[in-house]
C-alpha cells in the first residue's frame, strides 16, 4: 500500500493569524523535508532559526494546548497541524513559523487540511514508522481522565467527555480516523472555552487572542456563536486534539484508543505509555527459525539457534538454543554422560552474532559470515540435556569491515561459557 511508505508534502504553502493565546501575529510556511527528518518546527524569527523536533521529548507544556521547546526557542498550540499531517499521512515536513505559537485560523483542523490537500503530498522510498500497539495499555491523568489502548489494525478513538453545562453535558462518540473519515467527521470542530473563565484566563497569559471567528464560546445558558457545526462539535475537537497529540510520538499510530475527559497532559501521558511498549516490543523483536534460516547458511544438525529474543541493529543481540537429549552429537559425546561439546557452544554463540552482522545487509541470501579469530575463550560450567542457553552478543568495534564482538551464554542465569570473535562478512 501506498501508505506504507513515507510521504512528505509535494510543495509549500504558506497561513496566517493569530495565536490563540499569545495574540500575536504569526504566519506558518510548511515546506517538503527528506525522508527520515521528521516533522519539524523551525523559528525563523529567531536567530539562527532555531530547530525544534515534533517529538515526545521536546514536549514543554500541555496547560490548554500542547508546547513544545528545545534551547530557548518554544512553540505553542502544534496541536492542530500535526492533527493535519497524520490525518494526511505526512511523515516529513518543515513548519517555517515568524513567531511562537501556531496560528489558530478559524480554531479548527480543516484550514490546515485544505492546505495540505490543495499541494498534495509526495511519496518517498523508505518505509513509514508503524506504532502497533501490541497489548492493552492503560494511563490515567489525575482523577478524572483515563485512557486505554488497545491493539486494532488502524487508528480508532472512543472517546467520551462530561462538562457540567447544558450545551455540552456527556458526549460519547467512536471514529475510525483514515484521512476521509477525520476530514469528514472531525475536522471542522472548533476549540471552545467559556466566557467566565476569559478574565482570569487572559491574566494567567491563555486565551489573549480568542474570540468568536476563532473559538466556540459558551456562557452559562448557550453557544454564543450560534449553530455549531456538528451536534457534538466539542467532543470531536476533543478527539482531533488527541489525534495531533499522539502525532507526537513520530510514527503512524495502529490502536484503538478509548479515553474518558481526555486532555492534553493526558494524551502526551498515554503517547509516552505507548512509545515505552513500543520500544520494549523493538528491543525484543522476536526472530524465529524461518527468518534465522533465512540469513545462515547452516542447516541441520550444524544450525544451533532455535530463536532471537532481544534485537539492537549493529549494538546487541540475544539468542536462544534449546539443548534436547536428541542432538546428534549425544549419540557419540559422552553417551554415557551427556554433554554438549563445548566447541559447539561457541559455534551457537558465533552464530547468534552472526545474525547480527547479517542484518546489515541488503541481500543476507548472497553473503556469508567467516570468524577470523577466538580470544579469552572460557567454559564455565558443563551443558546438559534440557538446559536452555541464552547468548548475549554486543558489538565492541567495527573496524575495515571487521567486527569484534564479545559474548556470553547462560544457563539458568549462570555463565556457562563466553568468548570474544572476529568476524567479516563476505561473498558466497
Amino acid at each position: 500500500m501506498a501508505n506504507d511508505y513515507q510521504h512528505t508534502i509535494a510543495g509549500e504553502f504558506e497561513l496566517a493569524g493569530i495565536g490563540i493565546h499569545s495574540g500575536e501575529a504569526v504566519s506558518l510556511r510548511a515546506r517538503p523535508a527528506p525522508q527520515g527528518s521528521g516533522i519539524t518546527f523551525k523559528r525563523t524569527d529567531l536567530p539562527d532559526s532555531p530547530m525544534v523536533p515534533a517529538q515526545l521529548d521536546f514536549v514543554t507544556g500541555t496547560e490548554l494546548n500542547t508546547s513544545l521547546g528545545l534551547d530557548g526557542a518554544r512553540i505553542a498550540t502544534v496541536e492542530h497541524v500535526l492533527a493535519a499531517l497524520s490525518a494526511f499521512r505526512v511523515d516529513n515536513a518543515v513548519l517555517e513559523l515568524t513567531g511562537a505559537e501556531v496560528p489558530i485560523l478559524d480554531g479548527s483542523f480543516v484550514p490546515w487540511l485544505e492546505a495540505l490537500r490543495s499541494v498534495g503530498r509526495s511519496r518517498q522510498s523508505s518505509p513509514a514508522t508503524l506504532i502497533e500497539v501490541r497489548e492493552t495499555i492503560t494511563s490515567r491523568d489525575g482523577c478524572q481522565a483515563s485512557y486505554t489502548a488497545l491493539p486494532h489494525d488502524g487508528l480508532r478513538i472512543s472517546a467520551t467527555i462530561d462538562f457540567d453545562h447544558g450545551a455540552i453535558g456527556r458526549q460519547y462518540g467512536d471514529f475510525r480516523l483514515d484521512e476521509s473519515a477525520f476530514l469528514a467527521e472531525i475536522a471542522r470542530a472548533r476549540t471552545f472555552g467559556f466566557k467566565e473563565d476569559a478574565p482570569t484566563l487572559r491574566e494567567r497569559g491563555f486565551g489573549i487572542g480568542a474570540s468568536l471567528d476563532n473559538t466556540v464560546v459558551l456562557d452559562e445558558e448557550k453557544v454564543m456563536n450560534g449553530r455549531l457545526r456538528y451536534p457534538d462539535e466539542f467532543l470531536r475537537h476533543k478527539v482531533g486534539d488527541m489525534v495531533g497529540d499522539l502525532a507526537l510520538l513520530g510514527g503512524r499510530l495502529r490502536g484503538h484508543v478509548v479515553a474518558e475527559r481526555p486532555s492534553h497532559r493526558g494524551n502526551v501521558a498515554l503517547a509516552r505509555d505507548i512509545r515505552e511498549q513500543h520500544e520494549r516490543e523493538q528491543r525484543r523483536s522476536l526472530i524465529d527459525v524461518r527468518r534465522i534460516m533465512a540469513c545462515l547458511p547452516h542447516r541441520y544438525p550444524m544450525l544451533l539457534v532455535d530463536r532471537i529474543l532481544e534485537f539492537e541493529p549493529l549494538k546487541r543481540i540475544v539468542g536462544l538454543k534449546n539443548v534436547t537429549i536428541n542432538e546428534p552429537f549425544f549419540r557419540g559425546h559422552f553417551p554415557d554422560h551427556p554433554v554438549m561439546p563445548g566447541v559447539l557452544v561457541i559455534e551457537a554463540m558465533a552464530q547468534v552474532g552472526g545474525l547480527l552482522l547479517m542484518d546489515s545487509v541488503d541481500d543476507p541470501e548472497g553473503k556469508v559470515v567467516y570468524f577470523m579469530s577466538l580470544n579469552n575463550v572460557k567454559w564455565r560450567r558443563p551443558v546438559t540435556p534440557g538446559d536452555q542457553i541464552l547468548f548475549e552478543m554486543e558489538v565492541v568495534n567495527i573496524r575495515r569491515m571487521a567486527w569484534k564482538m564479545r559474548g556470553k551464554g547462560r544457563v539458568d542465569g549462570k555463565v556457562v561459557a563466553e568468548a570474544e570473535m572476529t568476524a567479516r562478512i563476505v561473498d558466497k
